[in-house]
């Protein structure tokens, strides 16, 4: 494989291995809502640290976010992460592989 194929399958695999750790991350900031936990917990304040931000953005975009008491803003995160996985990781590693000729990792 060519130093550019090498490099563009480098950043597939990374965007994937970061996605794929931002998306277990939203499962349990997700899942720790309903319980309730301390807010003082350092993991409990980065959990909400990383997903609030991106969870205040949905809400402030998609008007019904907030339905019924039930927030809907981690399953739009999940299913926008799952599109981002498919659309540009599986791209870019179709691009490594066209630029190198090596295996596609995906």
């Amino acid at each position: 494989m060519g130093f550019l194929g090498s490099i563009v399958q480098a950043a597939a695999f990374v965007l994937d291995a970061v996605l794929s750790i931002y998306f277990w991350i939203v499962i349990i900031s997700a899942l720790l809502s309903w319980v309730n936990p301390d807010p003082y917990n350092p993991i409990v304040r980065f959990l909400r640290g990383v997903t609030e931000p991106v969870f205040y953005k949905i809400r402030s975009w998609i008007p019904f976010a907030v339905v019924g008491g039930f927030d809907l803003s981690p399953i739009v995160v999940l299913l926008g992460i799952q599109v981002c996985k498919i659309v540009v990781v599986q791209n870019l590693a179709r691009l490594a592989f066209s630029l190198g000729g090596g295996s596609p990792m995906m």
